[in-house]
């Protein structure tokens, strides 16, 4: 059973009403979320570390003594829950009867972080398919897996006589019998690309991540080009109105086949490598045609005004927008904020084809 997750970035001016964006209609519509267990928030800023997002150990004192107790993070609590809501939505033969529920992690100021850092090896499960499962998988050793094997539900029902995991046991995966970690490892692989001997995970199409930014505050810290990549992004005007006229601009289909998109970028590359002048980094600033994913070997005006026009307006022209004036044949004022550029999509588009 096919159901939507979003990863996306929501940006714009503050107090332009992203985080009301976000609970007011993307928790309740888009993802029919109504459990607060199933929503987790984050807050990013300069002190919060990949321990506060995934996990670390703390000490504490117990009886005179001090412990070390591993206390999960952000992403790690969102991911255990959306692993528990995969299970319910399974019956004893492993077949989907159900709907599972959707989880959503928010990251408030995503750009107040070291998102590079703090995301870690996670950053490698970000780029996801169209049924919303990570690409690829990453391996968490040690206390981490651990953790996770037990917010999941899992129990270690005996071990080898190195220590290791002999037969565990799951309320709903197992009924609470023991299995063997081999035995139960297929199915778990399987369905849930979760694998236990090693220990690799990816993100199940349950878990959406949206996060808040400030166009004022992106020299806090640099995102790279690769991490934005791997997020769509949606822009809010300050202008209610303008927003309005952003999103009817984006309406309809941009290119209809892969072969369209994929002339279009090599055109695009033209304009930039001519235009090297005006860029730092010209290598990691041109466009590979998996920037952005076709959906159907479609793309929308929308993701080319989200996704792409503003990595062109944030990353590869930031230090000076006269090319983008001169490509649109218009007076540099009229270019004054993303939203101008954006309302321009289909105009953009067009002088990067004719050229």
């Amino acid at each position: 059973m096919e159901q939507k997750f979003i990863q996306k970035i929501i940006f714009g001016s503050p107090g332009t009403g992203k985080s009301h964006m976000i609970t007011s209609e993307i928790i309740p519509n888009e993802l029919n979320i109504d459990s607060e267990e199933n929503v987790i928030k984050a807050v990013f800023h300069p002190e919060y570390t990949y321990g506060d997002f995934m996990g670390k150990l703390l000490p504490m004192t117990k009886a005179g003594n001090v412990e070390y107790n591993f206390y999960e993070g952000h992403f790690l609590r969102a991911l255990a829950q959306s692993y528990r809501n995969l299970f319910k939505a399974y019956d004893k033969e492993k077949k989907e009867i159900t709907n599972y529920e959707n989880v959503i992690l928010v990251i408030d100021e995503i750009n107040r972080g070291n998102s590079s850092a703090i995301f870690g090896s996670v950053f490698q499960l970000l780029d996801r398919e169209t049924n919303g499962w990570s690409s690829y998988e990453t391996t968490i050793n040690g206390v981490v897996f651990f953790k996770l094997f037990e917010l999941i539900g899992f129990e270690v029902a005996s071990t080898t006589n190195h220590g290791e995991m002999a037969t565990i046991k799951h309320p709903i995966l197992t009924a609470n019998r023991p299995r063997t970690v081999d035995d139960l490892n297929e199915v778990m692989k399987d369905i849930f690309k979760f694998d236990l001997v090693n220990k690799t995970i990816k993100i199940p199409p349950n878990l959406s991540i949206v996060a808040t930014m400030n166009t004022s505050d992106s020299s806090i810290y640099h995102m790279d080009t690769a991490f934005k990549r791997r997020w769509e992004w949606e822009f809010i005007d300050v202008n209610e109105n303008h927003s309005k006229k952003i999103k009817e601009a984006g309406e309809g289909i941009a290119f209809e086949k892969p072969k369209e998109w994929e002339s279009f970028i090599g055109k695009l590359n033209q304009f930039i490598k001519s235009n090297h002048s005006y860029i730092r980094g010209i290598e990691d600033k041109q466009i590979g045609k998996y920037f952005i994913k076709t959906q159907d070997g479609k793309i929308d005006y929308a993701v080319v005004q989200s996704k792409l026009m503003f990595f062109i307006w944030d990353s590869v022209f930031n230090r000076d927008k006269k090319p983008l004036a001169d490509l649109l044949g218009v007076p540099k004022d009229e270019l004054v904020t993303f939203g101008d550029f954006a309302l321009k999509v289909k105009e953009f588009i067009k002088a990067i084809q004719e050229r």
